[in-house]
Parts: structure tokens; C-alpha cells; sequence
């Protein structure tokens, strides 16, 4: 009798449904600028409407009622064009930016105040049985279109570059992009600030639990520039050095550069031959 039993709450030490709904809107208005009312965010944040709709269909779910919870996971798909299976397991305070396209597996687990935009895949990589999705920490922002695959976990703060495919784990507060996505800089992890306070390096967002949150995600490096930065700048010394062996003075030849024939778009775009 007691298996027949739906409970939808959580475990009495966390919070209910309400309130996390609660918490899911409020959330919003810390992480999109364009949110103006509740009402507002209510009726047209169809992130909002995914999210709310899994929360039902993880109780359904946990509570047995498989079937139930997977049509109405699948009215929520055909609703927001968000797909979380039921089974995902899903933090607090979680937003999904214009929810259009977000795909989030059985396995896959969220953290506390993630951020996740539009065409974000949380993949498997295998058809076992299984974990085979990835977990994402606390504090991590995933950009639009990038594809996380595997059993693979995304520290707590970090971020993943738009359109970026993560197969490895990524450290707390390490910054991922490119395909297969690089580990590019590194950021302090503040696990707490103050009220008003700014964590450094990870943006002036607080999520309700005091949690840093770095919205930044397109302020990314790029390694391939600084790569080929170097190199030009590894060639200008080299040639230096062969100037010197040779006794030639450093001279621009009339309309053209001294080291190539690149001409006028050499010297522009690299100031050489100046």
C-alpha cells in the first residue's frame, strides 16, 4: 500500500516543490536583464515551464509511476521544446536561458545554480546501461550549443565556450571551448561572498545560496590566436637574430617588407618591416 503511495515533496531536509519553484523563478531575474515581471516570466519563459514540468516528472519518477512521468516529460518537450528525461536529477535554482533545444539525459546530474542556454546537449556517449551522462557542479554556465558527452563530471564555476564539445572533465573554475573543448585560463573559485560583494573572477552575480555565479561566458580566451601570436613573434626574433649573423641592417624595401612578400597586408596586419 505504501508503494502506491505518490509523493511528490522531497526528502523532508530539503525543500518542497513550491519552494523550489520559488527559487527557479526568482532566479531569473538575478540572471536574464530582460525579465521584467513575474507574471511576465511565468506565462513566457518556456525554460521556466521545462523546468517546473521536470520537477513533477522527477516525482513521478522516484515515485515509480515511470510511464506517467515519461508523457509528461514528453508534453513539456512538446511545450518548450526542452527535453530533461525524468530521471535527470536536477539542483536548485536552475535556469535554462530562451530554453530552446536543451537536451538533459537520464543520467545526467545538475548541480546548484547552473546556468545552461539554448542547444546545450548533456549526452551519453554509450548504450549501456548505467551512468553515461555527465554531472555538472555547483555554479556552472554552459553557452548556447555547446555539447557535453559522457559520464563525465564539470567542476564546481566552470564554464563551457558557446558551441564547445566537452569529453573530458574540466576542473572547479576552469574555462573549456573548442572541438574537442581546451582548458584555456584559470579563475579563482570564491565559494561565498558577501552581500554586495563582487567575487573576483567570477562575475557580480549571487545566486540565494550566497554562490558566486559567472554569467561572463563570452568572455573567453582564444588559445589558437595567442598560438599563432607567439609564433609570429617567434619569427620576428629569429629573423632578427639572421639580420645580425648577416650584418644587414633592419630596412623596409621601398613598398614592401624586408621579410616576405606579403607586402602592404604583412606589415599591417603584424606592423612588420617598421
Amino acid at each position: 500500500m505504501n508503494q502506491q503511495v505518490l509523493v511528490l515533496d522531497a526528502a523532508p531536509s530539503e525543500p518542497g516543490l513550491l519552494a523550489l519553484a520559488k527559487e527557479d523563478l526568482a532566479c531569473v531575474f538575478s540572471r536574464d536583464p530582460a525579465a521584467r515581471s513575474r507574471f511576465e516570466v511565468i506565462l513566457t519563459y518556456p525554460g521556466l515551464h521545462a523546468i517546473l514540468m521536470h520537477r513533477l516528472s522527477h516525482g513521478l519518477w522516484l515515485a515509480g509511476w515511470r510511464f506517467a512521468a515519461r508523457f509528461l516529460a514528453f508534453m513539456g518537450r512538446l511545450l518548450t521544446n526542452v527535453d530533461i528525461h525524468p530521471g535527470a536529477t536536477i539542483g536548485r535554482r536552475f535556469f535554462i536561458d530562451h530554453g530552446a533545444g536543451v537536451v538533459i539525459g537520464e543520467t545526467a546530474e545538475v548541480g546548484d545554480d547552473c546556468t545552461l542556454y539554448h542547444g546545450v546537449t548533456l549526452g551519453g556517449t554509450t548504450w549501456n546501461k548505467g551512468k553515461r551522462h555527465p554531472t555538472l557542479g555547483n555554479n556552472v554556465v554552459v553557452g548556447a550549443g555547446a555539447k557535453i558527452l559522457g559520464a563525465i563530471r564539470i567542476g564546481d564555476g566552470a564554464r563551457v565556450g558557446a558551441n564547445s564539445v566537452v569529453v573530458k572533465e574540466i576542473p572547479n573554475g576552469r574555462t573549456a571551448i573548442g572541438i574537442p573543448a581546451r582548458l584555456v585560463g584559470e579563475r579563482p573559485v570564491k565559494s561565498k561572498v558577501g552581500a554586495g560583494e563582487t567575487a573576483n573572477g567570477l562575475g557580480n552575480s549571487v545566486g540565494a545560496a550566497g554562490m558566486a555565479i559567472n554569467l561572463d561566458h563570452h568572455l573567453i580566451p582564444d588559445p589558437v590566436g595567442k598560438a599563432i601570436q607567439c609564433l609570429l613573434d617567434r619569427i620576428d626574433t629569429l629573423e632578427s637574430e639572421v639580420r645580425g649573423l648577416r650584418g644587414v641592417t633592419k630596412q623596409e624595401k621601398e613598398g614592401g617588407c624586408i621579410a616576405c612578400v606579403a607586402g602592404e597586408l604583412c606589415c599591417e596586419e603584424h606592423e612588420r618591416g617598421k
